[in-house]
């Protein structure tokens, strides 16, 4: 069985900051982790692999050079091999030229039998690009994984629903997105951070994958970012301490300070 595993880098979202000028995120100093999503799918893939051998597991990530830190994670994880689409001229893709780049890389990797992915990126909050991946391949997908049987080439797959589940068969080759009740992630063995280290990491740049630099980058993007933003607080939790009458009291009085009561 060969299993495909879209991961993407991404900061770490307890220390975003936005450029009031550019209104972007500044990445620059921030440090970036593992999609948490994602790393649910590769766990999927993983547990596969701990059940039969015979698993080959390759991550896919589009992505800078440096990008190469996080696939080396998913690697010392358990992955098989490592593929790190990075050309200048992917820059500025939003979710549809993202796809059209990863799509195109995994027609260059050749046979595969299932392709996972996080739900969404922690950056981005889509959800898209998942969805459009198995569109532009011609595969079935389903999207917010929380469980998972395989049989043969037939899936069944638990989805989650805003309120219950519902179950869905389909035949491989497929896409699932996976969310975070899916499992519990593993660590990084500490025997194979060293071999990850070891293992080279194949680069493709657009040359070479089958694909036009008029579908992938800027350009090619019919999203554009109007404006980003950090909520302001509006607002400031206070604990009031006390025995339960003292603390009745100073609750009446904070009520009465902002004219509540």
């Amino acid at each position: 069985m060969k299993i495909i595993v879209c991961v993407k880098q991404v900061p770490d979202t307890t220390e975003v900051r936005i450029d009031k000028e550019t209104n972007t995120l500044i990445r620059e100093g921030v440090p970036s982790i593992l999609n948490p999503d994602d790393a649910n799918a590769l766990e999927q893939a993983l547990a596969f692999k701990d059940a039969n051998e015979d698993v080959h597991i390759t991550v896919v990530s589009m992505g800078p050079p440096q990008a190469d830190v996080m696939l080396r994670e998913c690697l010392a994880m358990g992955a098989d091999e490592a593929i790190l689409l990075s050309d200048r001229a992917f820059g500025g893709s939003d979710t549809w030229a993202t796809s059209n780049a990863i799509a195109a890389g995994i027609r260059a990797i050749g046979d595969y039998d299932l392709i996972l992915a996080g739900r969404q990126a922690i950056d981005g909050d889509t959800a898209q690009v998942g969805p459009q991946i198995s569109e532009k391949l011609g595969i079935p997908q389903v999207t917010y994984v929380e469980g998972l049987k395989v049989d043969g080439k037939k899936l069944t797959v638990k989805r989650q629903l805003e309120d219950g589940y519902e179950m869905i068969e389909l035949q491989m080759p497929a896409l699932l997105t996976a969310v975070k009740e899916l499992n519990e992630p593993r660590h990084m063995y500490i025997d194979k951070i060293f071999e990850a280290y070891e293992k080279e990491i194949k680069v493709l740049s657009i040359d070479d994958v089958d694909i036009e630099k008029t579908e992938v980058g800027l350009k090619a993007s019919p999203t554009r970012v109007f404006r980003s933003f950090t909520p302001e607080v509006k607002g400031q939790g206070v604990i009031l301490e006390g025995t339960e009458k003292e603390v009745a009291a100073k609750v009446v009085s904070e009520l009465k300070a902002v004219h509540i009561i």
